[in-house]
């Protein structure tokens, strides 16, 4: 069965950097996606990144183009969102999903979902 688990949420200065870990577990193969994304109050679901499992090839919301760079840990074995410049407007709950067979950085495709990690920007 496939699981998703987020981890590294918490409070972080403006301007500061948080790592965010996501382990997946359960998939079959490694034709998949594995997408962040983020909800604030209020707000939308919106994406962030998403990387490929199979060859590596990562997307990128323009909003967060720079600033967030997610990659692959084989050591741990995690899908990581590194996020620096972090700002005031970046405080939500993020959240790590994934795709059979595709990878994009809209929330409508993805079936699994993990439970997401609170991450909060004040000084």
């Amino acid at each position: 069965q496939e699981q998703l688990v987020e981890s590294g949420g918490g409070l972080v200065q403006p301007g500061g950097s948080l790592r965010l870990s996501c382990v997946a577990s359960g998939f079959t193969g490694d034709d998949y996606g594995i997408g962040w994304f983020r909800q604030a109050p209020g707000k939308e679901r919106e994406g962030l990144a998403c990387l490929r499992r199979s060859d590596g090839t990562t997307y990128y919301a323009d909003s967060v183009k720079g600033r967030f760079t997610i990659s692959r840990d084989n050591a741990k074995s995690t899908i990581d969102l590194q996020m620096n410049s972090l700002k005031p407007d970046d405080a939500a709950v993020y959240y790590c999903a994934a795709a059979y067979f595709l990878c994009a950085v809209v929330p409508g495709p993805f079936d699994y979902w993990g439970r997401g990690t609170q991450v909060a920007v004040s000084s």
